[in-house]
């Protein structure tokens, strides 16, 4: 085995291309970037007068865009949903969250579920659920089931 193919810290460098030199403006014509210096022809950025984010003397975008977009309540309720039409096609008798999660119809087992009232539900099942609406509610006991608040 060569010594050459070995990765050591003597002979790491960086893959071709991904380096650049950096430009040296100012150096004359034919170097390239004389004259103007890749900033063009007069006028106030040609003569370095501009900080970063600077338009021109018109409100900037940083100023333009609001801070803050509302605000979140702490105490608020986030629901996993599941409607009753998805009920209709899960295996078991009870519909509690860990089942729920199981069968993939919400991501995590601690999730707040809500159960919603979209579809219909021929099967009956009881579910276990921390809120439900009242059309939910009505489709599960007209198919024979319970609705039980965790």
């Amino acid at each position: 085995m060569e010594n050459s193919d070995q990765v050591k810290l003597h002979n790491l460098k960086p893959a071709p291309g991904s380096r650049r030199d950096r430009k040296r403006v100012g150096r004359g014509e034919s170097a390239g970037g004389g004259k103007t210096c890749g900033r063009g022809q007069k006028g106030q950025k040609a003569r370095g007068k501009t900080r970063r984010g600077f338009e021109g003397g018109q409100m900037p975008l940083a100023r333009r865009v609001p801070k803050f977009g509302g605000f979140t309540p702490r105490k608020r309720n986030v629901y996993a949903v599941v409607n009753v039409s998805e009920l209709a096609r899960f295996e078991g008798e009870v519909a509690d969250p860990a089942a729920l999660a199981a069968a993939g119809l919400i991501k995590k087992e601690k999730d707040r579920v809500k159960i919603l009232g979209d579809g219909e539900l021929s099967v009956s099942i009881t579910v276990r659920a921390h809120a439900f609406t009242n059309s939910a509610r009505e489709k599960i006991e007209a198919a024979g089931g319970k609705a039980e608040v965790v």
